[in-house]
């Protein structure tokens, strides 16, 4: 179940560096169309995106929405990442069942938020997780039921958002709870919640915070990731020493991609560039 995994692989084992992309727009032949592009691994987001997944998920309604795009995405060889909206158990146990490679948890702010995560997103004895989806075993890569009941533990990845002023204030001890694999940082969030809001260029202060989450996680022997919005700046975090880097969104690569050919059509400057950051 390991080897399916391509983000965990490369974490693991591979170059150290591991490039993604973020999937906001529905579409099981949009999935694969991304998942197709090189990439590692695809985050479908269910928490920003117009995804259906978590949000309409304890009424089941378009909850199909986040099974397709998972079973798409891993089809292409792939690791499917989920972003759910928040820190409950029931939707963590969405996610996992989908079979997606991980998880992706914003809005936490102490360890013990941390702590309740690993709970949620393990199988006993570490954790609470239940067990009887009949979906979860084909993007995993095709196992039996017995097999990803025993291996799924130490085969998908549980990744915590750190974006709160109070997650930054907590992050060495957020690094330090067993279970958790990857810190990520979300700019954005992060620069508003310490008063330090994005407008151009990132302040200092925000530089050395985003810097603050990588030494830690690397410290306790976690991976470190950050959010970008194109390559420019996904080079730069890699070179920094990041490890799970999302390079670009579809809501941002699919207009930004647009306004240019049409200028480059009209005459006008050509390859206007992403923001960098």
């Amino acid at each position: 179940m390991q080897a399916a995994n391509r983000l965990l692989q490369a974490l693991r084992t591979g170059s150290g560096v591991s490039f993604g992309a973020w999937q906001m727009l529905p579409g099981a032949n949009h999935a694969r169309f991304m998942a197709r592009s090189g990439y590692d691994w695809i985050c479908v987001d269910t928490e920003h995106g117009n995804i259906a997944g978590e949000k309409q998920a304890r009424g089941n309604e378009e909850y199909w929405q986040m099974h397709e795009a998972v079973a798409a995405i891993a089809a292409c060889g792939v690791s499917p990442i989920v972003r759910i909206a928040a820190n409950e158990a029931w939707m963590v146990k969405r996610a996992l069942d989908t079979g997606a490679h991980g998880i992706v948890v914003p809005l936490l702010y102490t360890a013990d938020d941390a702590r309740k995560l690993v709970e949620s997103a393990k199988f006993p004895p570490a954790g609470r997780r239940g067990f009887g989806s009949p979906f979860a075993m084909g993007p995993t890569g095709g196992v039996s039921q017995f097999e990803y009941l025993q291996t799924a533990n130490d085969s998908l990845l549980t990744i915590v958002q750190i974006e709160t002023k109070e997650a930054l204030e907590n992050v060495e001890e957020i690094a330090k709870v067993p279970g958790i694999d990857v810190l990520f940082v979300g700019p954005w969030d992060l620069g508003n919640n310490i008063g330090r809001p994005v407008q151009g260029e990132f302040h200092e202060d925000l530089n050395a915070a985003i810097e603050r989450i990588r030494k830690a996680a690397v410290d306790n022997g976690k991976k470190a990731g950050i959010y970008c919005v194109g390559g420019e700046a996904a080079r730069k975090y890699a070179e920094q020493g990041f490890h799970m880097i999302s390079v670009v969104a579809d809501a941002v690569a699919l207009p930004t991609f647009l306004s240019n050919a049409l200028e480059t059509a009209k005459g006008g400057k050509s390859g206007a560039a992403v923001p960098t950051y």
